[in-house]
């Protein structure tokens, strides 16, 4: 049976939900305006490299703390949707649809109310929640902030820009798994990495969006059904 929850109860399983996410965490909120408490534990997630997904509404302004906060993580990808009104936060095992927005003065102020649904209890429940999710991030495009994510630690910026320029990537056996964007031997049929497959295996899913492109290795929303970007779509098919 899925739980209800009242404001302290929906602030106090959001957290935990965040702690105990480690395949996936997606974040739906109209909203944004993150407590300093869920930013830490976010961080956390993100550095575990841990599928981190955050959708808000078009027309929301977010303020410059929080545009820092989001520019310094590695993995997370960000996508805006034409009038949200959901509020829904899950990772692999735990969904939470609440009135609450992940909005620090809601948590401190508003009374709201929600349930949580556990997928070891109720799957058809969750996967419903799961399925209308993807659908999101399906119609959403993705944000790219206007100033480019300077803060990133050396690692990750020379994990993205010599893809474009290492010339060893330009041989038609090199590619990159969609997933988490490693080296990868160039095979449309296994785009995933041994790692990021037995992760992705689990559901099984070839319309599930990943980060890359499998044949350039660019930031692009991929799936097992469809690993490379159009371009280079374009260029294999000559």
């Amino acid at each position: 049976m899925a739980e209800f929850l009242r404001t302290n109860g929906i602030s106090d399983n959001l957290e935990e939900l965040i702690v105990n996410s480690k395949e996936r965490l997606f974040l739906v909120s109209p909203y944004l305006q993150i407590a300093d408490s869920l930013k830490k534990l976010i961080k956390v997630r993100d550095s575990q490299s841990i599928d981190l997904r955050i959708i808000y509404r078009k027309d929301t302004k977010i303020n410059a703390e929080d545009t820092s906060f989001l520019q310094e993580l590695n993995n997370v990808s960000i996508f805006v949707c034409e009038n949200l009104h959901a509020k829904c936060y899950l990772n692999e095992n735990t969904a939470i649809i609440a009135s609450m927005n992940l909005y620090q003065y809601s948590q401190q102020n508003n009374r709201e109310m929600g349930i949580k649904v556990e997928k070891e209890k109720e799957p058809d429940l969750y996967n419903d929640i799961f399925k209308e999710v993807m659908i999101l991030l399906q119609i959403s495009p993705q944000l790219e902030f206007p100033a480019e994510k300077s803060k990133k630690d050396a690692f990750t910026a020379s994990k993205k820009v010599p893809k474009k320029i290492n010339k060893r990537h330009q041989k038609k056996d090199m590619g990159f798994c969609i997933r988490c964007g490693n080296d990868l031997n160039f095979n449309p049929k296994k785009p995933l990495c041994y790692k990021c497959f037995k992760s992705w295996e689990k559901y099984s899913d070839p319309e599930y969006t990943e980060k890359f492109c499998h044949a350039c290795g660019t930031e692009y929303s991929s799936t097992v059904a469809k690993p490379v970007c159009y371009a280079c779509y374009k260029k294999l098919g000559k």
